[in-house]
C-alpha cells in the first residue's frame, strides 16, 4: 500500500472516530458523505458521546426497519427530554411516523386508503397543469429560483388539494414546515425550539378552522384526505380531534418537505452530471426511463438522511449488543450509498438497476405517500427538462443547513423561453 494510501486511511479513522452528531462540523452540511464512507468503513456502528448508536451499513439498518416490535418508533422518552411539555413534543409525538401500532396502523390506513394509486392517477392531469403553469411563469423571468419557483411550489400545491387548503390561504405552508421539521435536528437550539413551538400553535389554529368548516361540509372520502380522517377509514374509528389536526400537520410537512427536496436536488445533481443529463433530455418522453431517473435521485441525494428508533430489548446489530431503550440513529443517506449493496455508489446513474435504496424508509414505516412523490418528480422533471433543456446555475445555491433532511432553500438558476 502507498503511502498516499496508509495517510488516507488513518485520516478516515481519525474522522470515523472523531464524529459526533451533536457537535457537526459546517463541511458535513455541504457533503456529508465523506464522513458516511468513513463511518462505514471503519466504526459502521459508532457510539455516539452522549450514549446513542449511529449506524451507517445498509444491511444493519434494514433489519432495525423490520423488527418494529424491537426497534419501536415511539419517541414519547427521547422527546420529552428534548422538547417538555410543549407544542412540538405534543406534535411530534402524536404524527405517523414516530407512532407504532395499533396507532400508527389506524392512521396509516386512513391516509393510505385516500391516496391510492387509482386516485394518485386521477391526479396527474391537474399535476400537469400546476407544473406547466409554473414552466410558463418562469419563462417569463428568465432568471429563477428553482427552489421557490418550481420545486417549493408543486407539492405545495398537491397537498394543499388533498386536504382542500384554499389557494390564498397556503403562504404561511412552506414556512411552518421548516420551522417545525428544523426542530428535528440533533441538536435543538433555543432559536429552533421557539420558531418550532410557534409554527404549531399557528398551524394548530389554522386547521381548527379548516377542520371545523370540513365538518360542517364533508366531502367525498374516497379521495379527500381530511374528510377520510374525519370520519374515519372502512373499519378504524375516527380520531380524536387533536390526533386528526395533528395528522394534518404531519401530512402538510412531510408531503411537502420530501418532494421539495427531491426536485431541487435532482435538478442540481444533473448540473453536476451533464452526461446522466444530456442522456435523461434524451428520454424525456420514455415513462419508464424517467421512473428509474428518479429512483436514483431519491437513491442518490436522499430528502431524509436521519431516521430513528429506541430499542425494547436486548438486541444485537451488526455485531454489537444493545440494552433495552437504546437510542438508534439510522443513516439514510449512509445506507443509500454503501458500496456493499450499489456499485459505484457516489456516481449518479439515471439507469441503475436493481436500485433497493432505502429513501423512503422500509416495513411498516414506508412513506405512506410513496407513490404520490415519484408521480409528482416524474411529472415535474420530464416536462422541467423538456422545457428548459438548457437550464444553468447562475449563482453559488444556498443549502439548509440540517443533517435531518437534506435540500435548498435557495437554487438560482437561468432558464431559455
Amino acid at each position: 500500500m502507498a503511502i498516499t494510501d496508509i495517510d488516507a486511511q488513518d485520516d478516515s479513522r481519525k474522522l470515523a472516530a472523531s464524529f459526533d452528531l451533536s457537535k457537526l462540523p459546517p463541511d458535513f452540511y455541504a457533503d456529508p458523505y465523506p464522513y458516511y464512507r468513513a463511518l462505514r468503513d471503519h466504526e459502521p456502528v459508532k457510539h455516539m458521546p452522549d450514549g446513542s448508536w449511529f449506524l451507517t451499513r445498509y444491511d444493519d439498518i434494514v433489519p432495525v426497519y423490520r423488527d418494529f416490535k424491537r426497534f419501536s418508533s415511539d419517541k414519547k422518552k427521547e422527546f420529552g427530554a428534548k422538547y417538555g411539555a410543549t407544542p412540538l413534543f405534543e406534535h411530534h409525538t402524536s404524527s405517523l411516523v414516530f407512532t407504532d401500532p395499533p396507532r400508527h396502523t389506524s392512521v396509516r390506513r386512513a391516509i393510505v386508503g385516500a391516496i391510492s394509486q387509482r386516485h394518485i392517477a386521477a391526479m396527474e392531469p391537474g399535476l400537469v397543469t400546476l407544473v406547466d403553469g409554473l414552466l410558463a411563469a418562469m419563462s417569463e423571468k428568465r432568471e429563477v429560483d428553482l427552489i421557490e419557483d418550481f420545486a417549493a411550489a408543486i407539492p405545495i400545491g398537491i397537498i394543499g388539494n388533498l386536504l382542500g387548503v384554499p389557494h390564498d390561504e397556503r403562504g404561511p405552508l412552506r414556512g411552518w414546515s421548516l420551522d417545525i421539521l428544523g426542530a428535528l435536528e440533533p441538536v435543538l437550539t433555543a432559536e429552533r425550539a421557539t420558531k418550532g413551538n410557534r409554527a404549531v400553535t399557528d398551524m394548530l389554529a389554522y386547521l381548527k378552522i379548516l377542520v371545523d368548516e370540513r365538518r360542517a361540509h364533508l366531502r367525498d372520502p374516497d379521495t379527500d384526505v381530511l374528510t377520510r380522517l374525519i370520519v374515519g377509514g372502512d373499519d378504524g374509528e375516527p380520531l380524536a380531534e387533536n390526533q386528526l389536526l395533528h395528522q394534518c400537520i404531519f401530512l402538510l410537512n412531510a408531503g411537502h418537505e420530501t418532494t421539495t427536496n427531491l426536485i431541487g436536488s435532482a435538478l442540481h445533481a444533473l448540473s453536476g452530471w451533464p452526461d446522466q443529463k444530456a442522456k435523461l433530455i434524451a428520454q424525456t418522453g420514455n415513462l419508464e426511463a424517467m421512473k428509474t431517473a428518479v429512483e436514483e435521485f431519491l437513491r442518490y441525494e436522499s430528502s431524509v438522511q436521519l431516521g430513528n428508533r429506541i430499542t425494547t430489548e436486548d438486541v444485537e446489530v451488526g455485531g454489537f449488543k444493545l440494552p433495552p431503550d437504546s437510542r438508534i440513529t439510522i443513516a439514510i443517506g449512509a445506507a443509500n450509498r454503501d458500496p456493499a449493496q450499489f456499485a459505484d455508489p457516489d456516481r449518479l446513474d439515471i439507469a441503475r438497476e436493481p436500485n433497493r435504496h432505502l429513501a423512503f424508509a422500509f416495513g411498516i414505516h414506508t412513506c405512506a405517500g410513496i407513490n404520490l412523490a415519484r408521480m409528482e418528480a416524474r411529472v415535474a422533471l420530464s416536462r422541467f427538462l423538456a422545457r428548459f433543456p438548457d437550464y444553468a446555475q447562475t449563482a453559488d445555491p444556498v443549502r439548509d443547513q440540517r443533517a435531518r433532511f437534506r435540500g435548498f432553500l435557495h437554487l438560482p438558476a437561468t432558464v431559455a423561453a
